[in-house]
């Protein structure tokens, strides 16, 4: 099957969303998600059987209403596309059984797509440049990763990554210390705009002389961590904002001296930030800032697609449709930690 124009349906439940996507092509019909994320604010993070039960009550009633959205019926859809992985277990599976019995069902191929290469994929929709070669600064809550995107189907590179934390993880742990409630980032984003990122110099990962021998484009962010907890502790009169500044600020110049400095040295000029912490909006302007500094083009997905949903995974699906490539074969398996080498299962 190939064809440019096929409608689509992506379904993503790597996490606590319950999301379904509908494209045509590169044109986005739908984007329906369904959050359980206030039942595991009280946790602190995401508790896997919650999120798994939450998707199962959640799916039918959110592939009804991205139908209703799109204006089309399910004998319409020409491919399906599922989050096969990275992700909880439990959630892909819940995902994938249901792509799967849609599949059988309607005798439509079935792509089981990597859930990091959609968040890139998600960068095609409504326009028409070329998604092909880029650099991806990919940073979510479970990673943080500098790709070389040469074929987002078939061949991505992995410049760099984190070693411990990732960037949306560290959000989140800072924002429990400063008791901003769970998701930290959009928590942190929020507190920061009143206060002063220049007020505490917090340390900036992996960037001496010494540890860019070894880890060039790699991340760490746990030293950052402990730095804040050691500054609360024996700084009883701080201000948050300026802390919640201040550790943002550290967080996002790391991201963008790394990615900036990969972009120049493999020779690419275009830029892709994905991923949940894109949503961040001290990241969005001084990457755009940098960006324009360094004479790169600059893309990062609109506020509502950075975050997981379905438009992504039905966007990868698509491309892959486009390609012609080989649909997955049904009862293909779920994989917890695959890598994005692996952008179609």
């Amino acid at each position: 099957m190939k064809n440019s124009d096929a409608l689509v349906l992506g379904i993503e439940t790597s996490c606590d969303e319950t999301a379904v996507g509908i494209v045509s092509g590169r044109k986005l019909l739908a984007n329906v998600i369904s959050s359980s994320v206030e039942e595991h604010a009280r946790f602190g993070g995401v508790v896997p059987e919650i999120a798994s039960r939450a998707h199962l009550e959640a799916m039918p009633n959110v592939i009804k209403q991205a139908l209703s959205e799109a204006r089309v019926s399910i004998e319409d859809i020409d491919a399906f596309a599922v989050t096969a992985g990275p992700g909880l277990i439990g959630a892909l599976l819940v995902g994938t059984s249901s792509a799967s019995g849609l599949a059988l069902a309607m005798d439509k191929p079935l792509y089981g797509v990597n859930h990091l290469s959609a968040h890139i994929a998600v960068d095609s929709l409504n326009s028409d440049h070329e998604l092909n070669p880029a650099i991806a600064l990919l940073v979510s809550g479970g990673h943080s990763s500098i790709l070389q995107v040469n074929d987002l189907t078939s061949d991505v590179i992995t410049l760099g990554s984190t070693i411990d934390d990732a960037a949306g993880e560290a959000f989140d742990k800072i924002a429990r210390i400063l008791e901003l409630g769970f998701p930290g980032g959009p928590a942190i984003d929020l507190d920061a705009k009143s206060g002063n990122p220049n007020a505490i110099e917090f340390p900036r990962g992996l960037t001496l002389a010494r540890d860019l021998v070894e880890h060039k484009y790699d991340f760490s962010f746990s030293g950052l961590k402990t730095a804040v907890s050691r500054y609360l502790a024996k700084t009883p009169e701080y201000i948050r904002a300026d802390v919640s500044a201040s550790f943002q600020e550290a967080v996002v110049e790391v991201l963008l001296l790394k990615a900036i400095a990969a972009a120049k040295e493999v020779g690419i000029d275009t830029l892709i930030i994905a991923g949940g912490v894109a949503a961040n909006s001290r990241l969005r302007a001084l990457a755009q800032e940098r960006a324009d500094k360094a004479g790169i083009q600059l893309r990062i997905p609109p506020m509502n697609l950075c975050t997981d949903n379905g438009a992504m995974v039905a966007a990868i699906g698509s491309l892959a449709v486009a390609k012609g490539l080989r649909p997955s074969e049904l009862g293909f398996e779920a994989n917890s930690s695959s890598g994005i080498t692996r952008p179609i299962f």
